[in-house]
């Protein structure tokens, strides 16, 4: 097998059948990490090291620093030092003779600390690490304990047995700073959502509840502390094994099935031969094996250390004992394993809609989904009403990945965030990517990322065979004229990647069309201070009904909530001004356009939750214009719950946690919304007339959300609409005909005059 560097060389280990459980016909596997350069940890040191090379937060020429003893020091070495980074590791007397020579071998400073301080020798090799991260400018240290990219390793390990074995029933792992267990179980569990995880820890050991015991033996497993890594949510059944009963397991796994290893996996071993016993025959288990024997031979393998330990003395009876919550276990014990109760879990926010389902959303993470809601925002002050919500708030800069990263890392331990979504249509590739980080729920980052730069889903389209306008897309304006040959006019010019029909106009001529194309090419930022694409779609104008059709795509399938009746102000520019839901189409239109609007989906590569798109019906059929890769703006979200009692809002929550849709609907209504719009540019005196409009029969709410004194202006975006009316009634002509009213009792007063 060749390879071109020594990091591609990571990865790819062995999966051995193990002489266990065959007479009753259950199938078990060795995955033989320990067969990796040095150990499991490269896999890790790999994917941390590229990460943070790739995000900017570790320059080229930087150096590394790392605290450990063992397999992660051979792995920071080892990738750290193929990539051309001066690497120091920090450790301390206790390291074997081994690894500290592998280490020196490799090119590594090695900082060996000489005394325990407050809090033992973990402290004193931390206080170093603290001065050296002082003293190298822009040292990186790859914190495995804490950082996701530890478990994000392991997506691939988890690939490499589901290539080889497709189906499994049970993985069973170590477990020590997390990372293993839970990014591989939490991977599969993606295609095996009923996968059984089984954790294999040691006595003396307080991960799962059990008194810290600090003079244990066994490395590579087991904590004083809580890792942030650590998801116990993940963790179906646990073991514990004393000091004796792993290092003898140790020995057997050599002798019986000839595989030379570490405590770490002579536990597995132990472990794996109990559920052998008790599984149900055809049953496929898997063992993850993490580190190989040579570093324990003055320890595991020595009769001389087991007697200066007296580790004969410990009890190990032949099998594990049930043991309730809350007792100690001194020998191999084995629990049902669930979180504990008192957990709590967050949704995180990354920005939200300033306005409507925004604010909304976080009120819904907290009284229905009992979760705690969370906003990480760069500007809490553009949120009106979130102190109202309840969420706690976190500053950073939302516009980076690395500062997302480092927030939640931060802030949370990972068992505590239970998903990551937005409202907002900016933010949604950064919750995507973000929500992959962390084995999440979510879409695809590629398909969002590209249903927000238009002109890439143009080209999905295009692939697919989808209808849509003739297009074009220019990055300099003297590619227009081709571009409005291609298209014909009248064409609109538009922005590939901005919201709300922001700088969208119908040009009739192609002077026009290349001045627009000029002022859109010279926007640099958009309103949330992300640099834009600078890039045009110049479109062929399809003049005809336009629609948005609200679908929802869980487990593989795509469901059609309703399709939404739009009206929108004449040109030259595209400004909605009233929504009807659901939209009076004869059944074989709206299978029509729901059929397209499928295709057009699964061209983005769309996999999971509500999904916004709209659409032009034409003479020739459904034309897709836009796909927005979350629910709906515009309140349509409150209009679907009016007439069907599906709040879809709290649907698209519910899926960020990995939670299954509700979206059976519940009643056969219809509901409508009037934008009020200003028809005037200046400033706004008062908006008359409210209490007399709510009072409209089927009127279910008004709503001002501009204050007299604000500057407005006739609409050219969603940005420009200044409040709404929301009606609601079995009936549609009912529905048009409230909002008529309320709309004719509303007086919007503005001040055109000249300002100062």
């Amino acid at each position: 097998m060749l390879f071109d560097t020594l990091t591609d060389a990571i990865g790819g280990t062995p999966l051995v059948r193990l002489r266990l459980g065959e007479a009753r016909g259950v199938e078990v596997y060795a995955k033989l990490e320990l067969q990796n350069l040095f150990a499991m940890k490269d896999r890790v040191a790999r994917n941390i090291i590229r990460e943070a090379r790739r995000l900017g937060t570790l320059r080229p020429d930087a150096p590394v620093v790392e605290s450990s003893s063992g397999t992660m020091a051979l792995g920071v070495a080892l990738v750290g030092r193929s990539l051309g980074h001066e690497v120091h590791i920090v450790t301390d007397p206790r390291i074997d003779p081994v690894t500290l020579a592998k280490l020196r071998a490799l090119g590594c400073r090695v900082h060996i600390v000489e005394a325990m301080t407050s809090h033992g020798w973990q402290s004193a090799r931390l206080e170093r690490l603290a001065e050296l991260m002082a003293e190298l400018p822009g040292a990186f240290w790859p914190q495995q304990y804490t950082n996701p990219d530890n478990p994000g390793a392991y997506r691939e390990l988890a690939g490499e047995l589901l290539a080889d074995l497709g189906h499994i029933d049970t993985v069973v792992g170590a477990v020590g700073s997390g990372g293993s267990l839970c990014g591989t179980s939490r991977a599969l569990r993606e295609s095996l959502p009923g996968v059984k995880v089984v954790g294999v820890d040691c006595v003396g050991s307080a991960l799962f509840g059990q008194p810290d015991v600090p003079q244990r033996l066994q490395s590579g497993l087991g904590n004083s502390l809580l890792p942030k890594n650590l998801d116990r949510s993940l963790i179906d059944e646990v073991h514990w094994l004393n000091d004796h009963e792993a290092f003898a397991a140790t020995r057997d796994l050599a002798r019986e099935q000839q595989i030379f290893a570490g405590n770490t996996s002579g536990s597995v071993y132990r472990v794996l031969g109990d559920l052998a016993e008790r599984a149900e025959p055809g049953s496929r288990i898997v063992g993850i094996m993490p580190d190989r024997g040579d570093r324990y031979a003055d320890t595991v393998y020595s009769d001389e250390h087991w007697d200066t330990h007296r580790l004969h003395e410990l009890p190990a009876p032949e099998g594990p004992s049930v043991i309730p919550v809350g007792q100690t276990a001194l020998s191999w014990s084995r629990q049902p394993f669930r979180a504990p109760e008192e957990l709590r879990r967050h949704l995180v926010f990354v920005e939200s809609n300033t306005t409507g389902t925004g604010m909304l959303a976080l009120e819904l993470a907290r009284e229905e989904l009992d979760t705690v809601p969370v906003l990480l925002t760069g500007d809490p002050e553009r949120y009106r009403g979130l102190a109202a919500t309840g969420a706690e708030v976190i500053r950073c800069d939302t516009n980076s990945d690395a500062a997302l990263r480092a927030a939640v890392q931060d802030r949370f331990r990972r068992e505590e965030i239970a998903g990551i979504t937005t409202t907002s249509d900016f933010y949604v590739p950064a919750a995507a990517r973000l929500a992959r980080w962390l084995g999440l729920p979510g879409n695809p980052p590629e398909a969002v990322t590209a249903c927000r730069d238009k002109s890439a889903l143009r080209a999905l389209l295009e692939s697919a065979g989808v209808r849509q306008p003739r297009y074009a897309v220019v990055r300099d304006a003297s590619e227009v004229a081709a571009a409005v040959a291609r298209t014909g006019l009248p064409c609109v010019v538009k922005p590939a990647d901005d919201s709300g029909s922001v700088n969208v106009l119908l040009c009739a001529d192609e002077a026009t069309a290349t001045a627009h194309a000029e002022r859109v090419l010279a926007v640099t930022t958009n309103v949330r201070g992300m640099p834009t694409a600078r890039t045009v779609l110049v479109e062929e104008y399809l003049d005809a009904p336009e629609y948005s059709v609200e679908m929802f795509t869980w487990d593989g399938r795509a469901e059609c909530v309703g399709i939404t009746e739009k009206s929108v102000t004449g040109t030259p520019h595209f400004v909605e001004h009233r929504h009807l839901f659901p939209a009076p189409l004869p059944a074989e239109t709206a299978q029509r356009i729901t059929e397209t609007v499928t295709a057009a989906l699964d061209a983005a590569g769309i996999r999971l939750g509500a999904t916004h798109t709209e659409v032009k019906l034409t003479a020739a059929g459904p034309a897709v214009i836009e796909i927005n890769p979350r629910p709906a703006g515009g309140m349509i979200p409150e209009l679907i719950r009016l007439a069907t009692g599906v709040d879809l809002l709290e649907q698209q929550l519910r899926t960020a946690v990995g939670l299954a849709p509700a979206l059976k609907p519940a009643q056969d209504a219809h509901a409508g919304i009037q934008f009020l719009l200003p028809d005037a540019d200046g400033v706004l005196d008062a908006v008359d007339g409210t209490q007399e409009a709510a009072a409209v029969p089927d009127v279910e709410a008004v709503t001002v959300t501009a204050a007299p004194g604000t500057v407005v202006r006739r609409p050219r975006s969603a940005g420009d609409r200044i409040g709404h009316v929301i009606a609601g009634h079995p009936t549609p002509e009912r529905v048009t005909a409230a909002l008529d009213e309320a709309r004719r009792l509303l007086r919007l007063s503005v001040d055109s005059g000249p300002r100062p």
